[in-house]
């Protein structure tokens, strides 16, 4: 029997700056926010760290100018979800914080964060930028990172699994195919144990019985890990797989014919903070539509 999920509610709140990739992820924020039937905040960071708001008396003009233009700049996001669906009700958020310390504050009791892969900051050729990278490391609610082109629809949920206590992240993706009316994969990539240095490749030390049964457990993970989930969801079209390929690759591949792919958030604590994983950083880095994570305690 599967635990219940932990509970993820509230709004959806959506980090912009005006570049191009925050117009996308405020889009699909709307979007996310109408799917819900809940409320979308947008969250813009004060960027001009030497100007400080004028509403905290300052009376630079230059720091008027800047949030004057800051000002209009999030009304006119507002004025672009309202067009886009206007049965959400949207509010707007400038602050004094970091765009990243204030989209972790906000999320903290929302259903949803979203970012896009990067803002005007940085450099033209990061994959991804240093906001959504941070907040990434440090979300405790889901968190939808905008990538892809947005073509097709493929009406399709990846979800990936590497194990069957992924349940938080498994009840999310069960929950987003049913509020997308998509079928769900459930993928869960694996590997050969690598030989030791200097023994034959082909050999890895195991006998034949002993890696077919690695195989056959590996093939068992992603079907026990939705079993339980089938009964709650009864309605969902379920398709679980395993595949003999490094995770990373075989997730941002199946990421070509899903319209969102939900991973859980497994993070290590190291002298520099909290770190993404390698199958994360892949995703987030690659993935060929939005990925969603899905945080670990």
């Amino acid at each position: 029997m599967t635990r219940a999920p932990t509970p993820f509610s509230g709004r959806v709140v959506v980090g912009f700056d005006g570049s191009d990739h925050a117009v996308r992820a405020l889009d699909r924020a709307a979007d996310e926010a109408a799917r819900r039937g809940t409320s979308l905040e947008i969250v813009c960071g004060w960027p001009w760290g030497k100007h400080p708001l004028p509403d905290f008396g300052v009376t630079d003009e230059t720091g008027r100018l800047l949030y004057s233009s800051a000002r209009r700049l999030m009304d006119a996001a507002t004025e672009r979800v309202r067009a886009r669906a206007g049965r959400v009700a949207v509010s707007e958020s400038l602050t004094t914080e970091s765009a990243a310390r204030a989209l972790l504050r906000c999320g903290r009791d929302a259903a949803l964060t979203v970012v896009g892969t990067r803002g005007h900051g940085g450099f033209t050729g990061l994959l991804l930028g240093s906001v959504s990278l941070r907040v990434a490391a440090h979300c405790t609610t889901p968190l939808m990172v905008v990538r892809g082109e947005g073509g097709d629809e493929h009406h399709r949920v990846l979800a990936g699994v590497e194990s069957e206590a992924d349940t938080d992240a498994l009840h999310f993706a069960f929950q987003e195919a049913r509020r997308r009316g998509d079928a769900l994969r459930v993928l869960h990539a694996w590997q050969y144990p690598a030989a030791p240095r200097g023994s034959r490749a082909t050999s890895y030390h195991l006998s034949w019985d002993e890696l077919e049964q690695l195989r056959k457990g590996a093939e068992t993970v992603s079907q026990y890990a939705a079993a339980p989930l089938r009964e709650t969801y009864p309605d969902i079209e379920v398709h679980a797989d395993t595949v003999c390929q490094s995770a990373g690759k075989a997730l941002v591949e199946a990421s070509r014919n899903a319209d969102v792919a939900v991973l859980a958030a497994h993070r290590s604590t190291r002298h520099v903070g909290l770190q993404l994983g390698p199958v994360t950083h892949a995703m987030l880095h690659h993935a060929h539509c939005p990925v969603v994570l899905v945080p670990v305690d």
